[in-house]
């Protein structure tokens, strides 16, 4: 069976129908934000809070499903093609993650995560840099992979701190400006905080 090449990362919508895994507690609760009147998503197992752009959607159902390391999701459709083209998942790293180590912790796992949901491809650095999320130090990268014969978009982001916490994004096409527009505005919209033990 060929995948999908509208889904940005067949093995994860693959990974989660065969595992079935669910998670214990559900961590994420959808909330209308005062500041941008966007919704916002509350990720209480990862400590952040961040806003839904137009055009994405967020189901705390399916939150309960995601493998293990993620506790929330918020995707989009095009209008071209109605299956998911992006996604932006979070969770908590697994390790506090002192400031020197943001720049190799970051990149190992962009690079962990594009090997697990493109397995077959080669991913290309096209950014590493430092920068802020929620106020607190953190680390971009991202990554260009050949995928159906287009390039696809990994992007993590992890945040220093003693509970550091992480924001992977999956773009099917990383020429679409829109897409990466709205994926950077879900990383500037981030709160950190209130995380469940």
């Amino acid at each position: 069976m060929t995948p999908s090449p509208k889904t940005p990362a067949p093995r994860l919508w693959a990974g989660l129908a065969a595992l079935g895994v669910t998670v214990a507690c559900g961590g994420a609760a959808l909330a209308w934000s005062g500041d941008d009147d966007r919704p916002r998503v509350t990720d209480t197992r990862a400590g952040v809070s961040y806003s839904v752009p137009e055009g994405w959607r967020h189901d705390p159902a399916a939150d309960r499903e995601l493998l293990g390391a993620f506790s929330s999701r918020i995707s989009r459709a095009s209008e071209a093609a109605p299956a998911e083209d992006a996604t932006v998942l979070t969770g908590a790293a697994g390790r506090p993650v002192p400031s020197a180590e943001l720049r190799r912790t970051a990149e190992g796992a962009a690079r962990s995560n594009a090997a697990f949901f493109f397995p077959d491809a080669a991913p290309t650095l096209t950014e590493s840099r430092r920068t802020e999320l929620g106020g607190h130090p953190a680390h971009t990268v991202a990554l260009d992979v050949p995928h159906d014969g287009r390039t696809a978009r990994v992007e993590l982001t992890v945040v220093a701190g003693d509970h550091p916490a992480f924001l992977l994004a999956l773009a099917s096409n990383a020429a679409d400006s829109r897409v990466l527009a709205d994926v950077h505005a879900v990383e500037a919209s981030v709160a950190l905080g209130g995380r469940a033990s």
